[in-house]
């Protein structure tokens, strides 16, 4: 699967197609189709491996609050076979289910020849930003968590929580499965998505505390404010995936915790704005110089992974342009070669 997404083939052969063709516009299920989780894993480790060396620009992103929501653009510009920039401008808005019947997230990703500026592709940014979101947390996994990890538990039921899974199980092998929502009705769901979908039996539970502490991969997909995973919660062991903070209002992790933790960002200054970890800096009990290294470090083997079976280890997921770079590109070339998308020629 590796060398499916890291030989692009000629690359003269490549740009020459993309100068003479138009933009395509990739639908959220050609997305989903064309990105398998494997593939989007190798992409995303790539890139993080990259930015640790210093074979790209850093990422940017740029917030905005709105009165029931926020947007945000995240952009990043990434080599491959040749440079490539992508922005992904999504909406955020939680409580779009409950009032309109519409999806939390929403936008689109616009992906560049970083060559000559050519816009090559339009693509749903829901599919990917939960592919190359989960794709992040496998990554983190394959490093941080013990290879003999034997029970998950998956905080927050919604959009997010089967690509999570999907993706952790391309690198470890787990053999119990729990489920915890606000709403049990969704755990419940989840549940029996996850059994048709991976054909794995996952069990709803409503006691969080008692099946954390049974837990060795925590990991936490909410839109949470207020954080709901103590220490008293956490055995020693344990590797949590916090996903869900991707603004500074956003909390799983208590900032004792994090203290007690090993913390891995996937960007330190990003995170120490808006993750889970900016709460704890906030608090005044951690500061960046705390966090052990960014994901990218720990990949390309600059810094040491887990260094012990009693490690509590967290990664916190506050989301970057190079992973949408990452796999925006993959989910394009994919398309040229499988001939998907329609053409718009914009010029």
């Amino acid at each position: 699967m590796a060398s499916e997404v890291s030989n692009p083939g000629n690359t003269s052969q490549r740009n020459g197609m993309a100068a003479h063709t138009p933009t395509i516009l990739l639908r959220r299920d050609e997305v989903e189709a064309l990105l398998s989780p494997t593939r989007c894993i190798v992409a995303v480790e790539d890139a993080f491996r990259k930015a640790a060396l210093g074979e790209v620009p850093a990422p940017a992103i740029l917030g905005m609050h709105a009165r029931d929501g926020s947007f945000h653009v995240k952009a990043g510009l990434l080599e491959t076979d040749s440079p490539y920039f992508a922005a992904k401008v999504n909406a955020n808005f939680p409580q779009n289910a409950a009032r309109f019947g519409l999806p939390t997230i929403q936008g689109a990703v616009l992906l560049f020849d970083g060559t000559n500026g050519r816009l090559l592709a339009v693509m749903d940014s829901m599919a990917l930003t939960a592919l190359r979101t989960a794709a992040a947390t496998a990554v983190a996994a394959k490093h941080l968590s013990r290879a003999s990890s034997a029970t998950v538990l998956i905080c927050g039921c919604g959009a997010q929580a089967l690509a999570q899974l999907k993706a952790l199980l391309c690198v470890r092998s787990p053999s119990r499965f729990f489920a915890f929502d606000l709403d049990a009705a969704k755990a419940t769901a989840f549940a029996a998505v996850a059994e048709i979908a991976l054909g794995v039996s996952v069990a709803p539970v409503e006691d969080l505390q008692a099946r954390m502490l049974e837990s060795d991969i925590v990991i936490t997909c909410t839109t949470s404010k207020k954080a709901f995973v103590t220490s008293a919660m956490v055995r020693p062991g344990t590797f949590i995936a916090a996903v869900g903070a991707d603004h500074e209002d956003k909390q799983a992790i208590a900032s004792e915790l994090m203290v007690r933790a090993k913390v891995v960002a996937d960007v330190k200054e990003q995170a120490c704005r808006i993750g889970d970890l900016h709460h704890a800096i906030s608090d005044g009990i951690m500061r960046a110089a705390d966090v052990y290294a960014e994901l990218g470090e720990i990949v390309a083997g600059l810094k040491a992974a887990r260094e012990g079976d009693q490690e509590v280890t967290i990664f916190d997921s506050t989301g970057t342009g190079l992973q949408d770079v990452a796999a925006a590109i993959a989910v394009y070339r994919r398309a040229l070669q499988e001939g998907r998308g329609n053409g718009y020629p914009l010029a």
